[in-house]
């Protein structure tokens, strides 16, 4: 199973757009600049913004949620909803609050036991897939565990060092959508044994100077770093 997760990269039309909306209204530190590039700290974790040049591209439409002191939660709402349009979800005694970059990404703000200052972690991301049972199997092999099944079996959520929502094409909460092409990075004591383990039903894998990528049958990009 990976041991940690690294990052999260999006797909972005403007970079400097993007950068406004995830600098200015979610405080996140940019920690690498690039020309078509933008990596930013969001505390054990990054989130990577891409233009699409190359590939992975990174994910469309992608919901996924971000960490934030429940202390702040009110605070973050009044400085969201000045300018966005947020909505409210609830789970048991944690709130949620959920609004859209300009790129259509679905971001959450969740109420979490973290430090902060302000977002410290993504917790969870949303991906979209054709087949349930084949995406559950193959991130079950990967180490993934499912804790949660959605009515109707449109989607399934399997924890690990991020949750990962496999949903069915549908509109979740706040109208949110799983992301298209989603690319993630993970840490892996062994990653060519992960990538073996799933190689049959993978789109490729690939070994890498410190790891592996595997691409899963939905297209979405996983990439496995060795661990230090």
């Amino acid at each position: 199973m990976p041991t940690d997760f690294d990052w999260l990269a999006l797909e972005v039309k403007y970079l400097d757009q993007a950068a406004a909306f995830y600098e200015e209204l979610l405080d996140l530190s940019v920690v690498d600049r690039r020309s078509n590039v933008l990596r930013f700290a969001t505390g054990p974790s990054a989130l990577v913004l891409r233009r699409p040049t190359g590939i992975p591209r990174g994910g469309i439409h992608t919901h996924f949620a971000c960490s934030i002191p429940a202390s702040e939660y009110d605070e973050w709402w009044d400085r969201l909803a000045a300018s966005l349009d947020v909505a409210e979800e609830r789970f048991g005694d944690a709130k949620s609050l959920y609004c859209y970059d300009p790129d259509g990404n679905c971001v959450e703000l969740g109420q979490r036991d973290v430090s902060g200052p302000g977002i410290d972690g993504i917790f969870e991301v949303a991906l979209e897939v054709s087949s349930l049972a084949r995406s559950e199997s193959l991130y079950a092999d990967l180490g993934f565990e499912t804790v949660d099944r959605g009515t109707g079996r449109r989607r399934v959520r399997m924890d690990g060092p991020v949750a990962l929502e496999l949903w069915e094409p549908h509109l979740g909460i706040a109208d949110a959508r799983g992301g298209v092409h989603v690319a993630l990075g993970f840490t892996a004591d062994e990653p060519a044994a992960l990538a073996e383990a799933v190689a049959a039903r993978s789109c490729s894998t690939a070994e890498t100077d410190d790891g592996c990528v595997i691409v899963d049958p939905d297209g979405h990009h996983l990439t496995l770093r060795r661990s230090a």
